[in-house]
């Protein structure tokens, strides 16, 4: 039913799909504050995706077969619809980032507000993923990647149904290829770059459009005989008349909703983030939504847990309380140093569900509904214009930093420490080829190299600073993230793009041959994580793999192989070698060890800044056995262990007097890097001595 003066049809409402959202909602908030016990929670978002899907779409249909469908009138609704809640939260998140925020973080939040304001966040979270990318649950508006993939679905659906209404061209042959082609896209995608997969309108459009079909369904399929749909223990004809059903029937529709709510539960408890997706995986939840919504309100399932007074209420509030939840358990755990306590995330949890239905009624529903809607559509419009030009002046001044002069200044020690771009423009007009990190300390002929994984550049710059008076030294970095400086060795993980898989076996062996063929390279430094290749990570797979022997699956085996080559190379090319034994991975943010933050929800400081002797032996003894193995054939391989001058009996630390080491869990601060480089140097200086006499 509509008003005379409006345009667009407008659905009877359906307690039972309120309930469906709720579920979704439920499962994503339970997923974002408890990830352990929900694991699989983020199918939420698709279940979201088909119920948007199934409503816009009855919409368009129906308007179009009245003729009485308009695109300014649709899209107004849509404007009223996600806009006002939207602003709401971006505005909140501003407002608390100014007091809560570093500016690095601060410029970061203000190009996410600005691209959440134009509805393309999922393409800078895209291309944003990366190996030194801030995790996602310290990025406040991380969420609205979903938001962006249905308004871009919604800029271009309409009118492509419109067009092959216009001209005739059957609409079920227009949805059916849609859903193909994304859905093969999807399928081709996920083996190939999960994260572009995962984020890109493309590889998702199916999903709304499996709503899509199943609303064209709905008006227009059933029988040959009433061109009606069962719902329950009803059917609707066309004309929008109610007539009976058998019992089977409604039986058979309850079982649908069993089976709809199984998948989607299935989903939620089996999947985990570690697990490529979406892929084939996303057909189960998508077809359970799908099952949910076919089966009517009279089902089982819909009728006494989805048509439920309690969620409904949660459906009803389920988008606010999808804009609120995350901003406040991602501030609550920046805030916290990424350690969300089970109290605070409660309360955070508690504080969304209160501002989801405080934004409902006070913003949403007096802005949605009522009069002068041109008015307000347009409003509401200059309004999102105005609040991403505030996110992007925040990221274009990056960050605005006069908010904390003095604490930048006293952090900038526990910081990465910047690579300079003198560095990076002097090793790649040596070596252009080189599509990692290229570093050179001066403006001469390397005498070491420095190779490894993302550790390479601290340890590059404290021995830039440890020998910068040094003539006969300079110092040759090359750093590829979490590729080993192995020679052959292809090292990637469960989510990287195939690209990456491809080229990690030819970058690795690339850093190693530009340090061997070198002539003025007397001494080659290898640098790397090793554990993270050989101890199994609770959510990350890693792969190492032999480009000539890719038949050998055992991380380890591959690991003691490719050593054994690559010293036997560096060695035969009259290298001089130093092996780096590498530091203890923490299990804590070093940050929340020091008062670096401008704003902190408690006041404690963690107590002893370090991870135990017996954790750091049990993880790193694997790579560490299998190493000593391989040194024994080699005794004029000099090894540094690191851990040497950072552990004791009892703890390995992460800071030193007043001093942070860590900028994260596994890279060196700018202190840390320059407080190993002091021991790492003489060793270094002792080979290049053994070279010379030995020559």
């Amino acid at each position: 039913m509509k008003n005379t003066s409006q345009h667009n049809y407008h659905p009877s409402y359906r307690r039972d799909i309120d309930g469906l959202r709720a579920l979704a909602i439920l499962s994503v908030v339970a997923y974002h504050a408890l990830p352990a016990y929900v694991p699989g929670g983020f199918v939420g978002v698709d279940v979201f995706f088909v119920i948007s899907g199934f409503l816009i779409s009855t919409i368009i249909f129906k308007s179009l077969a009245d003729n009485d469908f308009s695109f300014l009138e649709f899209y107004a609704h849509r404007i009223r619809r996600i806009f006002p809640a939207l602003l709401i939260v971006m505005a909140c998140c501003f407002v608390l980032g100014w007091f809560a925020l570093l500016p690095e973080e601060y410029k970061q939040l203000g190009k996410h507000i600005a691209a959440g304001a134009g509805f393309v966040l999922n393409f800078i979270l895209w291309k944003e993923a990366g190996y030194f990318d801030v995790a996602s649950e310290l990025k406040p508006l991380m969420h609205l990647w979903s938001l962006a993939i249905e308004e871009q679905f919604y800029l271009g659906f309409p009118l492509l149904i419109w067009l092959a209404w216009r001209i005739r061209i059957n609409l079920v042959l227009v949805i059916s290829t849609v859903l193909a082609l994304s859905f093969g896209a999807n399928m081709i995608g996920v083996h190939y770059d999960v994260v572009q997969t995962f984020f890109v309108p493309q590889t998702r459009f199916w999903e709304l459009m499996t709503g899509v079909l199943l609303a064209w369904l709905s008006l227009n399929g059933g029988n040959k005989g009433e061109g009606g749909l069962i719902w329950g223990n009803r059917c609707m004809t066309r004309g929008g008349a109610l007539c009976d059903v058998t019992t089977r029937q409604a039986m058979l529709m309850s079982m649908l909703s069993l089976v709809g709510l199984a998948l989607i539960l299935a989903s939620v408890f089996l999947f985990n983030k570690t697990m490529p997706y979406p892929g084939a995986r996303a057909a189960m939840p998508v077809a359970g939504s799908m099952l949910l919504i076919l089966a009517g309100q009279e089902s089982l399932i819909n009728r006494i847990l989805l048509s439920s007074r309690v969620m409904v209420f949660v459906g009803i509030v389920s988008y606010p309380l999808y804009l609120w939840h995350w901003p406040l358990l991602s501030f609550a755990r920046i805030l916290e140093s990424e350690t969300l306590s089970l109290e605070i995330g409660a309360t955070a949890v508690t504080l969304s569900f209160i501002l989801a239905a405080l934004t409902y009624r006070l913003v949403e529903k007096p802005i949605r509904y009522g009069g002068h809607a041109g008015t307000k559509s347009i409003v509401l419009c200059i309004l999102m214009a105005l609040v991403g030009f505030i996110g992007y002046n925040a990221f274009d001044r990056e960050g605005l930093p006069f908010r904390q002069k003095q604490l930048l200044l006293n952090n900038e020690r526990h910081q990465f420490r910047k690579i300079a771009a003198s560095d990076e423009s002097r090793c790649l007009r040596r070596f252009p080829t080189f599509r990692g990190y290229c570093l050179l300390a001066k403006d001469s002929q390397p005498t070491i190299a420095v190779i490894g994984d993302s550790l390479t550049p601290g340890l590059f710059n404290g021995l830039k600073e440890a020998t910068a008076n040094d003539a006969s030294v300079n110092i040759l970095g090359l750093s590829l993230g979490g590729m080993l400086p192995l020679m052959g060795v292809s090292s990637y993980d469960n989510l990287s793009p195939y690209e990456r898989q491809a080229a990690s076996a030819l970058g690795s062996s690339q850093m190693v041959s530009i340090a061997g063929k070198t002539a003025s390279v007397e001494l080659v430094v290898m640098v790397g994580n090793w554990t993270l290749y050989i101890d199994p990570q609770p959510d990350r797979k890693m792969f190492v793999r032999l480009a000539d022997r890719p038949e050998i699956t055992d991380n380890r085996e591959v690991y003691r192989i490719a050593l054994t080559r690559t010293f036997s190379y560096l060695l035969q090319q009259n290298k001089q070698v130093v092996f780096v034994l590498n530091q203890a991975g923490l299990n804590f943010d070093p940050q929340s060890c020091a008062n670096n933050r401008p704003l902190r929800l408690g006041n404690e400081m963690r107590s002893t800044c370090a991870v135990s002797r017996d954790d750091f032996e049990r993880h790193n003894r694997e790579y560490r056995e299998i190493a000593a193995s391989v040194l024994k054939d080699f005794p004029s391989v000099k090894v540094f262990d690191v851990a040497k001058f950072l552990c004791d009996d009892q703890w390995c630390w992460a800071m030193k007097g007043s001093e942070l080491l860590y900028a994260d869990r596994t890279h060196f601060s700018r202190q840390g890097g320059s407080y190993i480089a002091q021991f790492l140097a003489p060793v270094i200086q002792e080979a290049r001595l053994g070279r010379i006499q030995t020559n």
